[in-house]
């Protein structure tokens, strides 16, 4: 009670603001940021990356203890896949310093489509095998969480949007709840409409839709980003974004 009637006091102690605060037309400042074709262009290639990424994390569970047999792991390999993510990212940032961030991010697709591919091979008890596959993922994630936001500042500072920053980051991380939404919303019912029951033992549907269905959402995604590279050089290689990281 006694912090709180302090804390209340307090507030008569903060200076008042005396300016005048110009309105803002909210509609307008989103319109403007849509009307950004390499917004528009960058927005693509994130959503199309954001639901492959999200797709797997819906169904890894199932994956380990139905198609693996090797539920007593499954905190290793997520353990594995987000500190191979975290150990990653100054690598990618040098990479993308080195090569260009689009290309080095295409780099990380590359390696996501490969390790998915080969996933589809496992059968019960190839631990290791996912293991690996846990480890080159979770490299790749690194690249997800380094590159994108570096890229949307490079957009926005070419742009010369300055003061627009908290509406693009918005519609950015609005973007990124969809893209879980959307991934439960496909893999779920996919799996279940083919047949699969967690426990099962038809886990045709499972492995497919994990392994193959990302891949090709990875595909698009890297035909998304090419085609935003192509377009717009200037806002490829985002070394002013990388300095700042």
């Amino acid at each position: 009670t006694g912090l709180l009637t302090l804390g209340s006091l307090l507030l008569f102690a903060v200076p008042q603001n005396t300016g005048v605060t110009a309105p803002v037309n909210s509609t307008s400042s989103y319109r403007q940021v849509f009307a950004s074709p390499r917004f528009r262009a960058l927005l693509l290639a994130f959503v199309l990356n954001g639901i492959a990424a999200s797709l797997p994390s819906q169904l890894v569970v199932f994956f380990i203890e139905d198609v693996l047999k090797a539920k007593a792991y499954e905190g290793a390999f997520l353990a594995l896949y987000f500190i191979a993510g975290a150990l990653a990212m100054p690598l990618w940032t040098w990479l993308a310093a080195k090569i260009g961030q689009c290309q080095a991010w295409m780099v990380s697709m590359a390696i996501t489509v490969f390790s998915f591919i080969c996933a589809l091979f496992l059968g019960a008890g190839d631990v290791l095998a996912f293991g690996a596959i846990s480890v080159a993922t979770g490299l790749a994630l690194g690249a997800d969480l380094a590159i994108p936001p570096a890229l949307l500042a490079t957009v926005i500072h070419t742009n010369a949007h300055n003061g627009a920053e908290g509406r693009y980051f918005g519609i950015w991380s609005f973007c990124t709840k969809i893209n879980l939404a959307l991934a439960a919303g496909i893999a779920l019912p996919l799996i279940a409409a083919f047949g699969y029951t967690p426990g099962g033992n038809q886990t045709t549907a499972l492995t497919l839709t994990y392994c193959l269905l990302p891949c090709g959402l990875k595909l698009l995604a890297a035909w998304a980003t090419w085609r935003f590279a192509k377009q717009f050089p200037e806002c490829s290689t985002g070394s002013l974004a990388l300095k700042s990281l």
